[in-house]
């Protein structure tokens, strides 16, 4: 069986920023630290990001960008790349989601999704 020649994976890690949080002015923060792997078999460079970020309330931020975190990484096959970024929201809990833009050697243009996780305090789920 052959994978496809685009093949990203995306994982995702969240924390709470309790410190940094303020939660009777209704101000949560969150970190998330994002992996990207390329499991495909061409090199591809992330050109642009897309995060929809719902809190409770169902109010939406909408965040569109070159790149992640000041950079646009080119991954090789079975590259890894890293980053850690944040989001702050009005209420405890919320979902984001979104996709990157992708160019790969030969300079076609896909699509990565991002699965959609929670903002959640781990000290909620238990």
């Amino acid at each position: 069986m052959t994978k496809p020649q685009n093949s990203i994976h995306i994982g995702i890690k969240i924390d709470y920023l309790e410190a940094e949080s303020q939660p009777k002015e209704s101000r949560f923060v969150y970190a998330y630290t994002i992996t990207i792997e390329n499991q495909g078999d061409l090199a591809a460079q992330l050109m642009s990001r897309y995060w929809k970020i719902t809190d409770a309330n169902e109010s939406v931020q909408e965040v569109e960008g070159l790149g992640v975190v000041g950079e646009q990484p080119t991954l090789l096959p079975g590259q890894r790349y890293e980053y850690t970024s944040g989001a702050v929201l009005e209420t405890e809990t919320g979902i984001m989601e979104g996709e990157y833009t992708m160019l790969d050697e030969h300079g076609e243009e896909f699509k990565a999704p991002i699965p959609s996780f929670a903002l959640v305090r781990q000290s909620a789920l238990h």
